[in-house]
């Protein structure tokens, strides 16, 4: 069978390219199975955490009994009472064990299936009655896994249901119950009930407060990456630098597992039949990724849909990614600032350094993209920029020194006589929205993370395969100037590069605005001040 790479859905060694779990799985279970741990495994959507609980099934099943359930496949009607529900879970036991061949999975089935056939109405507490039975007589431990959790958190009887969990877990020692459980979804726990009732008052109260934290990464590395590109380049002989590959994929992604695939998808579906590459080892190169990533900027993914309909959900979550996206604005981490904690969960943001950041450079260029086409009808920067935008390319190549030139002489027309403090705040922003409409369709554009600063931060300009490391900077001196263009000249290093840009914002009354030419560090600086 022909392996591809594989963006819906759960993934199997023998159908898909994937990363090796094998350290994964040998993490949890020795780390949280073996312990007896409840816990939830909850990452944002496509994170790989169905693929996960499937390949934790079979590498359990061997000592396990093994109940590995999904809540999508309850109708809605099932969690009306805690009748219904406890039937509905009951046949969803039967269904875990029917195909399994073990026998010791079919004589808990056999139990299971004469229970369901009784046909007989059972409450919660019966429901937990039977589980006890169960699991004294199961000759393994019981472990139950129920992924797409969160598809049930809009309930009461849910909710009770965890409840009874918890309070069979607290007596464990001397009522049988499942040796460990697993809940996989987007919300944890305490989100659910978030969900369920979202007033202040209610929304910290926990209905499964012995969860143990879960704190494996499920991200992919660049390392993991590289081994999942052996394969595939084992059975295809590109010619590719998968070390190089690898690594430029982990850098757009940060191993977000659905983005990591969805580029590899690209690369070995689509561009070799583009017409852009001569052959497959020109596909698999940086500027193959960077088609891949401009692809998949443009396409309306169901992660991305939930990104936006999160961000139209919680106003102060937009708000939060627009202060990071445009001002280089430093937010403290901290898990009791609902807006913190949702952007972690679901997966738009991470912990770095004790701050907040955008979690990979793709969701950054998406919201970049959001945030200035919400603009753009509005916005005088955009226009000025569609204006202009024939005039900046010749040959196939950007001019990004003419882009700076045309940019300092619109600058007072696009401040429209706004003050100073509102400029500072918000001049990064301007250029941005400028830039736009020059490479829309054929570049791309990020902010870098490394160097992001409410003093300065560095835009990555990628057009067709070449890049352009232009360094937005509040003006605050001659040395401080001068420090700034050593910083760039480091950074021109890093990317290999000779040439590079500086855009000032100097609010000086006596300052000297245009565009100047330099020598700095071995490298050609162009340098504007607006």
């Amino acid at each position: 069978m022909k392996r591809r790479f594989n963006v819906t859905g759960s993934c199997s060694p023998k159908r898909h390219y994937m990363v090796r779990l094998d350290d994964r799985l040998k993490k949890i279970r020795e780390d949280y199975v073996e312990e007896g741990s409840y816990f939830v495994i909850n990452r944002g959507r496509q994170y790989g955490k169905t693929t996960t609980l499937q390949a934790l099934e079979e590498y359990l099943k061997e000592d396990y009994l093994v109940f590995s359930l999904d809540f999508q496949e309850m109708p809605d009607e099932k969690f009306e009472t805690g009748e219904m529900f406890a039937g509905a879970f009951l046949k969803m036991l039967c269904g875990a064990l029917r195909y399994q061949t073990g026998e010791e999975e079919q004589r808990i089935y056999g139990m299971l299936d004469s229970r369901f056939s009784k046909n007989t109405q059972m409450g919660l507490d019966d429901l937990f009655d039977f589980f006890g039975g169960m699991c004294r007589e199961s000759r393994k431990p019981a472990v139950l896994m129920i992924d797409e959790v969160d598809s049930a958190g809009n309930n009461q009887v849910f909710v009770k249901f965890l409840a009874q969990m918890r309070a069979r877990y607290l007596k464990r020692d001397k009522m049988p119950t499942f040796h460990s459980v697993i809940l996989a979804g987007v919300y944890d726990i305490k989100n659910l009930k978030l969900k369920l009732r979202p007033e202040e008052e209610h929304q910290y109260n926990s209905p499964w407060n012995v969860a143990a934290d879960f704190d494996i990464d499920m991200s992919l590395s660049a390392a993991q990456i590289a081994g999942m590109l052996g394969e595939y380049e084992a059975d295809h002989g590109t010619g590719m630098d998968i070390q190089a590959v690898s690594e430029e994929i982990y850098q757009y992604t940060s191993g977000y597992p659905y983005l990591v695939s969805a580029i590899c998808k690209l690369m070995d579906e689509k561009l070799p039949e583009s017409g852009q590459f001569a052959d497959s080892r020109a596909v698999w190169t940086r500027q193959g990724i960077a088609e891949a990533v401009n692809r998949i900027l443009k396409s309306g993914a169901p992660l991305f849909d939930s990104l936006a309909k999160q961000l139209d959900t919680y106003r102060d979550l937009r708000e939060m990614a627009r202060d990071i996206i445009y001002q280089g604005k430093r937010i403290p981490y901290s898990s009791d600032i609902r807006s913190v904690n949702l952007g972690i969960m679901f997966g738009f943001f991470q912990e770095k350094n004790g701050g907040i950041a955008v979690s990979n450079r793709i969701f950054e260029m998406r919201l970049l993209n959001m945030f200035i086409t919400e603009e753009a009808s509005k916005s005088t920067a955009f226009a000025y920029g569609d204006r202009d935008r024939n005039q900046f390319t010749e040959g196939g190549r950007l001019n990004m020194e003419l882009v700076l030139r045309k940019f300092v002489e619109h600058f007072s027309d696009i401040c429209g006589g706004e003050d100073e403090k509102f400029i500072e705040a918000q001049g990064r922003r301007f250029f941005l929205l400028y830039l736009k409409p020059i490479i829309n369709g054929t570049g791309n554009y990020y902010i870098e993370a490394q160097t992001r600063d409410a003093g300065r931060t560095d835009v990555i300009v990628d057009y067709l395969g070449e890049q352009f490391i232009v360094e937005l900077k509040i003006w605050h001196g001659k040395e401080y100037n001068q420090r700034g263009e050593r910083q760039l000249t480091e950074y021109l290093d890093y990317f290999h590069k000779d040439k590079g840009y500086m855009l000032s914002f100097n609010f000086n009354k006596n300052k000297k605005t245009g565009v100047d030419v330099i020598r700095a560090g071995g490298k050609t600086i162009v340098e504007a001040v607006v």
